[in-house]
């Protein structure tokens, strides 16, 4: 049976915002122990096991698994410590390298214990840091911490490099699940994370005290001159309704322009932002497309019986190296269609879909198969979204309470309500 769900599972306590599509399907996988290449050494193998000497893929002739019976043997003939091996876990040890290989730090294969794991996190409540992680140039990196979370209070910022984890190292073969789940721990429990910082030459570690996450919407600030300002920190289920009754709020308030600000905001669902984004633009037009495996494209498209309320009103978009995935989608999608202007810095750069496959023996793939593209057809994997207007916001405008980057949007927005 395939029980298809699509959602986007955001990871409170310190997970990078993914689109998991979620396929429950039973299938049978063809038995490790049927299949044996020829190896070096002469070891007598179990009388039930009768392996050829070379086996090559059904599909890729050229391609023989000849290398990986000989290491399997070899290990188990010479290996020191014979009473230690255990060949269920050199299965996985070997499927885990295979889909490490891929060089795709999102695609991760998960043992039944690490699937229970991940699929008891991902559904209940659990103590966290409150920040999104993510991998950008092959650095574990903080994506963004959240608004009123333990990351936020200690000082972390979008951008910053994990080192360590506690007494770990991370290093280019951890994968990001892993560094999650090291992460998380229970509520009032630390954890210790060694950071480096752009432009500070020594790392600093942070010790953070384990929360249970409190996951922030939206907020409203009216400013002078008719200006909207709406802080957007997450596209969870309720963003779209909140989204609304502020929208509605600052309508009352003689709103002439709007500042949208997705700074630090890590995504959400796929669904809210093309809800969000359905207020910008007309109906029917194209929010983002999905690029799957094969090729072929899907469009979603803004709401066709939406009201696109403010396509007529000016608009500036806030967004920093902690805007990710559905955020990175509103941009796409308001600047190709309407020509609506991004202050700030570059954006992280999450445009992949990952699909979540359950196999025959409690295991897991979870496998990117998908990417997102702007209207116009530009990757949002590849390396983020540049701004219009480059802005920095430093550590000594942050200790000022000095905000240079909505100052230029306000500024900007200005000007085209004139």
């Amino acid at each position: 049976m395939k029980n298809i769900s699509k959602l986007l599972i955001f990871i409170k306590g310190a997970g990078i915002a993914i689109k998991i599509l979620v396929f429950i399907i039973s299938f049978l996988l063809v038995g490790i122990g049927s299949f044996y290449v020829g190896r070096i050494s002469a070891t007598i193998l179990p009388p039930q096991i009768i392996i050829p000497a070379h086996v090559t893929s059904p599909t890729k002739p050229n391609l023989d698994f000849g290398i990986f019976w000989e290491t399997w043997n070899t290990a188990q003939d010479l290996y020191i410590s014979k009473a230690k091996i255990d060949e269920k876990n050199m299965v996985y040890g070997a499927t885990k390298g295979m889909v490490k290989s891929l060089g795709d730090p999102y695609t991760e294969f998960f043992t039944p214990e690490e699937n229970k794991t991940f699929s008891q996190e991902v559904g209940g409540a659990f103590g966290g840091i409150g920040a999104e992680i993510g991998f950008k140039n092959g650095d574990l990196t903080i994506v963004a911490p959240l608004k009123g979370n333990p990351a936020e209070a200690v000082g972390l910022h979008a951008g910053d490099k994990i080192l360590k984890i506690d007494d770990k190292i991370v290093t280019k073969d951890m994968s990001l699940d892993e560094a999650i789940r090291i992460i998380r721990g229970p509520i009032d429990t630390k954890v210790k994370l060694l950071i480096l910082r752009k432009d500070v030459q020594a790392p600093k570690e942070f010790e953070i005290t384990r929360k249970e996450i409190v996951i922030p919407t939206a907020e409203l600030d009216m400013l002078e001159g008719g200006v909207a300002h709406i802080k957007l920190y997450n596209f969870n289920a309720r963003a779209a309704s909140k989204f609304y009754s502020l929208l509605y709020e600052s309508l009352l308030g003689g709103a002439k322009g709007y500042i949208i600000d997705v700074r630090n905001n890590p995504g959400g669902f796929l669904e809210v932002g093309i809800n969000i984004a359905s207020h910008f633009i007309e109906p029917g037009q194209v929010v983002v497309k999905e690029e799957n495996y094969k090729g072929q494209v899907q469009l979603h498209r803004s709401n066709i019986n939406g009201s696109a309320v403010l396509r007529q009103f000016p608009v500036i978009l806030l967004a920093n190296e902690g805007s990710a995935s559905a955020s990175e989608i509103l941009i796409g999608a308001l600047r190709d269609n309407r020509g609506i202007k991004l202050v700030g810095k570059k954006t992280f750069g999450k445009g992949t879909v990952q699909e979540l496959r359950t196999l025959s023996d409690g295991s897991s793939l979870k496998v990117t198969i998908a990417r997102w593209l702007t209207p116009k057809g530009i990757s949002l994997a590849n390396g983020g979204l540049i701004p219009d207007y480059e802005v920095a916001f430093t550590e000594e405008d942050a200790e000022n309470k000095r905000d240079p980057q909505l100052k230029k949007a306000i500024e900007i927005l200005k000007e085209q309500i004139k």
